[in-house]
Parts: C-alpha cells; sequence; structure tokens
C-alpha cells in the first residue's frame, strides 16, 4: 500500500530528540514509563486523545487492565516512539525508522487487531510492516481530517438532543449497531460477539457518553457517543442519522447541542472524518470545526 501512503498529504511524525539516534530495543513498556509515555502522548493531545483516555482510565500499562499492550523505545531513559497493540494498532510518537522497527515485534505476536489508525505518516510506517505479515488489509483509508473546535458553535442545537438513559438500551443499541457497519462495512459481530458489542454501548449509556435524539416513537434518530475524555479534549464517535431523515439538517443542530456538551468537559471538542464523506465534511465545517490534521485507518 506504499503508493496510498505517498498519494496523501504528509503529517510529520515527531521525535522527542530527533538528532538522538541512540534508542534502545522494542519492548513492552511498563508502569515505570508512564510518566515518560504521557510526555510522548502531549506532543499531540488530540491525535493521541483514544490512548490518553484509555491510560489515565486504567492507571496502569498492564495489558490486562489496559486491553492491550504498549510496545516502546527509549532513548536517554525516555520513551521516544510507542505503539499501543489491542482490538486496535495505535502508533505513538516517533519516527519512521523507529516505529518500522516495533511494527516487526507487533507482526511477531499473535494479531487480534482489526485496524490500524493514526497519524498519516506514522500508520504508513507501521503498516509497510504489518503488511507482510498480515496480507493486504480489506479497505486503507487514507488522508482522514482529524477536526477540533475550540469555543462554541455558531449553530443552534436541538433541545431535544439528551443522554440516553440506561432504561433505552434497548432502542439505542440497533442504532449503534447500524452505525458501526455503516461505517465499518462489517456488523458488528464481525469484530467480536453480539454481547461483548452491546456491553461496550451500555458502558458508553452507564457512564453518560451516550447521546440521542429519539422520534414520538421512541427510536433513534441521531446518535453520537463521546470516545475519549481527557483534559485536552472530547473526541466524538459514532455520528449518526436515520438513513429516512438524511439531508434535513437534523444532525447538525443535533451535534451542535453534543458539542456544547462536550465543551462543557474540556477546552476543545474533536472527531475525524473520512476524505470522502462530503455531506459529513460539509456538516462540520458549518459547526466551526477546522482541519488539526490528517489520520489513516486500515481495515483488517
Amino acid at each position: 500500500m506504499a503508493h496510498e501512503c505517498v498519494a496523501v498529504r504528509p503529517h510529520a511524525v515527531t521525535a522527542l530528540w530527533p538528532e538522538a539516534r541512540e534508542r534502545t530495543a522494542v519492548a513492552p513498556l511498563a508502569d515505570a514509563d508512564l510518566l515518560s509515555l504521557h510526555r510522548l502522548l502531549a506532543l499531540d493531545p488530540l491525535a493521541n486523545a483514544v490512548i490518553i483516555s484509555r491510560v489515565q482510565s486504567a492507571s496502569s500499562l498492564d495489558p490486562r487492565r489496559l486491553g492491550g499492550s504498549v510496545l516502546g523505545i527509549r532513548s536517554r531513559g525516555e520513551v521516544v516512539a510507542a505503539c499501543y497493540s489491542g482490538g486496535t494498532v495505535v502508533p505513538l510518537g516517533g519516527d519512521a525508522e523507529d516505529l518500522a522497527r516495533i511494527a516487526q515485534c507487533v507482526a511477531r505476536r499473535p494479531r487480534a487487531a482489526t485496524s490500524v489508525v493514526g497519524p498519516t505518516e506514522a500508520v504508513c510506517a507501521v503498516w509497510g510492516e504489518l503488511e507482510q505479515r498480515w496480507g493486504a488489509p480489506r479497505e486503507f483509508r487514507a488522508g482522514q481530517p482529524l477536526l477540533v473546535l475550540r469555543g462554541s458553535s455558531r449553530v443552534a442545537g436541538d433541545r431535544a438532543v439528551r443522554r440516553v438513559r440506561g432504561a433505552e438500551l434497548d432502542r439505542y443499541v440497533p442504532a449503534a449497531a447500524a452505525m458501526f457497519a455503516e461505517e465499518l462495512g462489517v456488523p458488528p459481530d464481525r469484530c467480536g460477539s453480539p454481547a461483548a458489542f452491546r456491553g461496550r454501548v451500555g458502558e458508553l449509556v452507564r457512564s453518560g457518553r451516550a447521546f440521542a435524539r429519539f422520534d414520538e416513537r421512541g427510536e433513534v434518530v441521531f446518535k453520537a457517543d463521546f470516545g475519549a475524555v481527557t483534559a485536552h479534549t472530547v473526541q466524538v464517535q459514532g455520528v449518526w442519522v436515520r438513513p429516512d431523515l438524511r439531508g434535513r439538517g437534523i444532525g447538525t443542530a443535533a451535534l451542535a447541542t453534543v458539542l456544547r456538551a462536550a465543551l462543557r468537559s474540556a477546552p476543545s471538542v474533536s472527531l475525524y472524518v473520512n476524505a470522502f464523506n462530503a455531506p459529513a465534511r460539509r456538516m462540520y465545517e458549518k459547526l466551526g470545526m477546522r482541519e488539526h490534521s490528517l489520520l489513516t485507518t486500515v481495515l483488517l
């Protein structure tokens, strides 16, 4: 997939000390590395929001608590490159040479991942190695804009949008599954059991991170979730409008309400969008969101 990596605008992969090439061997990071890893993640807190949130929630780099392992390279005692490897592979900082070395180690382990996600140049660095072991991807989505909003949106919100209640889980799960299938091209049970998917959606509802608008029959018209919440940003995911109601401005007003709720928890709200999704990109631009960087997703 090298030609696809070259075709997108590069997003620089930052090393803490690019002039210093003294590097340790690739090794799993442990709790003693937490502070150093946080300093690496802080170089781009928007692109790294999901992993920052996961690490903070676990308060540990123990794979049993984190849901995956973090492999890293150190220089002068500091973590200068890392990669989260679980259900998703996420490169974290470093330069292309560092990330290629880490990817070689990831590729030798049993594969649990169904996707690779991160800044475009970082994903290209790891995918060049992973593809040799894992084969061609199901889909390669290059150049996905990571958008950010700081300050209130100019669009009036929809007062009917609210947090989903626990008793509404049975109505919310089908909408979440429809969004998942539409976004990823496969139903959620292809990436795990239905019970596991329901459990993940249920946790979003229980934690107050799932938002929806319901119609008069109690069916979901619009949905969106807080996928990650950090001190820097709330990353929104799973934005979806019921297909028969699209094109009426429902999503714009509904998402404006979600963005306002997010900005009560962090100084910015972010999300990423497929480059080919022109209607969604127009909606986000209308809401005042602007491009921060480019990501790439490899679906396996």
